[in-house]
């Protein structure tokens, strides 16, 4: 089996696929921080934008496409016009602005009636589902009109063994099968949720602002002095802004109860928080480490993505946690490419 990776961003579906023993020919992304990091550890890295690139021109850079009875395509459209997120979705009058991402799932649905792949996957926000239904509908209508079995469902990550409580939309079509969406591998009645512990508990301490040499991309970013106090009356193991004292307190969080994950820290025995692109700073989200007094490093962070250690990130502090953030975690992406595998070769779920 062969696969293109649309939207690859700096490669955990990739990877991923890698795993499951799918040769991915590379991944197309029109974000040039993370060709660095994709071509480091992965493959081709073609930097383009999807609604200039032409199926011919695919065709013509890996012309085995052309011959190939079980090509996978994998679109991971950029996430932005469906997140709860997403700070600039209403306009004056309260309606849901069109983002200019918006068709990007269309564009890609342009490669799949081309290059009628045997097998399609699609990861995004469960949003996807709610505000971008118009779009998804006219994509799965695409699908079964070109011949297309498909199946599709919201899930955790955590259920598949990924140490974070992420929630992501998939959906899996074929043409060799009838997909269904693997089952849960980990919670109630089946294998225990892996946790913060588990994923990071063996990393090196290190303090706010410093990095260990001998683990690439154990960095986190530093902080100031009130931050530092504010982390510090910050209580291990889940702690939360809701227990500094007075004087810590923001003016902005005074007269408004939302967003108390914010300065939060992970508990060491449960799945982590969704991860974001900002990751690596306390004040965007529960990112605190559970005992040190400082956010969650790079590392860390790619870590309860399921990224091995081996996986080095280039670029700077934002674009890598940019990378992070925005990847699909490497163990969820190679449960969909084993089941994919298994199914084409029939052997069921």
């Amino acid at each position: 089996m062969i696969a293109i990776d649309f939207f690859c961003g700096g490669g955990g579906m990739t990877r991923g696929l890698l795993n499951a023993n799918i040769n991915v020919l590379c991944g197309i992304d029109f974000d040039p921080a993370c060709k660095k990091t994709y071509e480091a550890n992965n493959h081709t890295y073609l930097q383009k934008d999807i609604c200039k690139l032409t199926p011919e021109e695919l065709l013509e850079k890996f012309p085995q496409i052309k011959n190939s009875n079980d090509l996978l395509l994998v679109g991971c459209a950029p996430c932005q016009p469906f997140s709860i997120l997403r700070r600039d979705k209403y306009d004056e009058h309260g309606n849901i602005k069109p983002h200019k991402s918006v068709n990007l799932l269309m564009e890609f649905g342009r490669f799949v009636k081309a290059l009628q792949p045997a097998h399609v996957l699609v990861e995004n926000v469960p949003g996807l589902k709610g505000k971008g239904a118009d779009v998804l509908t006219n994509f799965k209508n695409m699908l079964v009109e070109n011949g297309y079995n498909y199946d599709e469902r919201v899930i955790y990550a955590k259920d598949y063994g990924v140490p974070q409580n992420r929630r992501r939309y998939i959906l899996i079509a074929s043409k060799k099968f009838v997909p269904v969406i693997p089952f849960a591998t980990h919670g109630e009645g089946l294998l225990p949720y892996r946790t913060v512990r588990q994923a990071i508990g063996n990393y090196p301490a290190i303090n706010a602002g410093e990095e260990c040499v001998e683990i690439a991309n154990h960095k986190c970013a530093n902080l100031s002095p009130i931050l530092l106090e504010r982390i510090r009356n910050t209580p291990h193991n889940g702690g939360s802004r809701t227990d500094w004292p007075d004087r810590l307190i923001l003016d902005c969080h005074r007269s408004f109860n939302g967003h108390t994950d914010v300065y939060g820290r992970m508990k060491w025995d449960e799945p982590s928080p969704t991860l974001t692109v900002k990751c690596f700073s306390i004040s965007n989200g529960r990112f605190g480490h559970p005992e040190q007094d400082r956010a969650i490093s790079l590392r860390e962070a790619a870590a309860l993505q399921t990224f091995p250690d081996s996986y080095v990130f280039k670029g700077s502090m934002q674009e890598i946690g940019r990378q992070i953030g925005n990847a699909v975690p490497v163990l969820l992406a190679e449960v969909m490419g084993e089941y994919i595998m298994r199914a084409a070769q029939g052997n069921g779920i």
